[in-house]
């Protein structure tokens, strides 16, 4: 079927019972690092590697910038535990230490999901209330429990932190869903192709968030097509990838294409998350410039933040090429990243030229004061020098004098204005 789907109650039955013949499940999430676990050094490996000689791989694929802050403080560990459907692979955990939490981190939660359809535990996963099963992540696979002594789990005070974790799908189909797969002679994708892709990556069945037919066309334009086998769609709470054509079994084209989605593709999610993250930590303390006193220095400490975050976490570009560099710039679009900086880089300027014009302002009054104070007194000496007195009570006298009339200097309207700006206030 072309263009709009029709009806949403039939798709969403029919995308509910769609199960893949692969289908992998990441699930992403903030903790706190207290030390460094004892896990193997290095990302989770997609292959025969180990963990330092992925991340060295990986390594050539990217920007040395974007290397470090994906590389240098991570590690993985395997296990394998599982409950119903969900079984779980590994993790991961990458330490993305920011400048008024040191100790945060990402958590990464591999999963394979085999035999079940992927969609309801999806929905279950995002807390919809059309759900009806459970939270997937509960009993053995609750990350408390996972990561107990090695990571607290507990929802950080970060500003606008996310309330559910972030997921990432992998769906290579079998036989079936037919919805998914280009027709064989036409080699054309069908619109229903892009609805289950918006689906899987929104945790929602069509008819938990029914999509207008005017909005189909920019749901296919978001869509990226990796190549002509399948397709990645990245949303706010979550990202997909879908395949086109049949898997075939061990050895398919999907081997490669699943690595991919584990590593380096899920690498380009954790940098806009760390980047997501840590704008809304610059926006929260750009908002709270004012909330107290040293404005200079409260603007100066918030430019050193923000100098650091654009040094070693602010990237646009992965590499030279390849769909890493879409997924992450798909991320940064949906959460309006480089419009958000870009604004806070603007407020910042703002703030610093205001700083600096206090600054200036609380200079000048300081050598008004100097003025105003050192004037009358140099004066009375210069006079009793001329006048060869060097009575002690005369020098009493001319300073007691000089006193005076420094106070009345002070009374006047401009000595006002003088010692409201060295206090950085407004005289009346």
């Amino acid at each position: 079927m072309s263009g709009w789907a029709g009806d949403a109650g039939e798709l969403s039955r029919r995308f509910l019972a769609a199960a893949g013949s692969r289908q992998a499940l990441a699930v992403l999430l903030p903790v706190v690092l207290e030390e460094d676990p004892p896990w193997p050094a290095g990302p989770l490996p997609t292959g025969a590697r180990d963990g330092a000689e992925e991340g060295r791989a990986r390594r050539l694929l990217f920007t040395p910038a974007a290397g470090r802050a994906l590389y240098d403080r991570r590690w993985h560990t395997r296990t394998a535990v599982a409950e119903g459907p969900l079984r779980l692979d590994a993790m991961e955990l990458l330490r993305t230490p920011g400048t008024r939490e040191p100790r945060r981190a990402l958590a990464v939660l591999h999963f394979t999901v085999d035999g079940t359809p992927m969609l309801p535990l999806l929905r279950a996963l995002s807390g919809r209330r059309q759900a009806p099963g459970p939270d997937p992540l509960q009993g053995p696979l609750d990350p408390a429990v996972l990561l107990a002594g090695v990571a607290d789990t507990r929802a950080p005070a970060a500003p606008f932190a996310l309330s559910r974790p972030y997921s990432v799908v992998f769906f290579a189909p079998g036989a079936g869903p037919r919805e998914a797969l280009r027709d064989p002679v036409s080699g054309e994708l069908p619109a229903e192709a892009d609805l289950l892709l918006r689906s899987l990556a929104s945790r929602a069945a069509p008819s938990d968030i029914p999509l207008p037919p005017e909005n189909l066309p920019s749901l296919r334009a978001d869509a990226l097509r990796i190549s002509a086998d399948w397709s990645a769609l990245v949303l706010r709470q979550g990202t997909a990838f879908l395949g086109h054509r049949p898997d075939t079994g061990p050895g398919d084209f999907y081997d490669f294409a699943a690595a991919n989605a584990r590593g380096t593709y899920l690498d380009a999610l954790l940098l806009g998350t760390i980047q997501r993250d840590r704008i809304d930590e610059l926006t929260d303390e750009l908002s709270g410039v004012f909330g107290g006193t040293h404005l200079t220095r409260r603007v100066a400490r918030l430019e050193r933040r923000i100098a650091y975050f654009r040094s070693t976490y602010w990237r646009q570009h992965l590499d030279a090429h390849g769909p890493a560099n879409h997924l992450l710039l798909a991320f940064q679009s949906k959460h309006r990243l480089p419009e958000r900086f870009a604004q806070i880089l603007a407020e910042a300027a703002d703030y610093a030229r205001l700083a600096q014009t206090q600054e200036s302002g609380q200079i000048a009054a300081a050598l008004g004061v100097l003025t105003v104070l050192g004037l009358p007194v140099s004066t009375a000496l210069s006079i009793l020098q001329v006048l060869g007195d060097s009575s002690g009570a005369d020098l009493l006298i001319a300073l007691g004098a000089s006193l005076a009339a420094t106070a009345a200097a002070l009374t006047t309207p401009y000595g006002r204005l003088v010692v409201s700006s060295l206090r950085g206030g407004s005289a009346d």
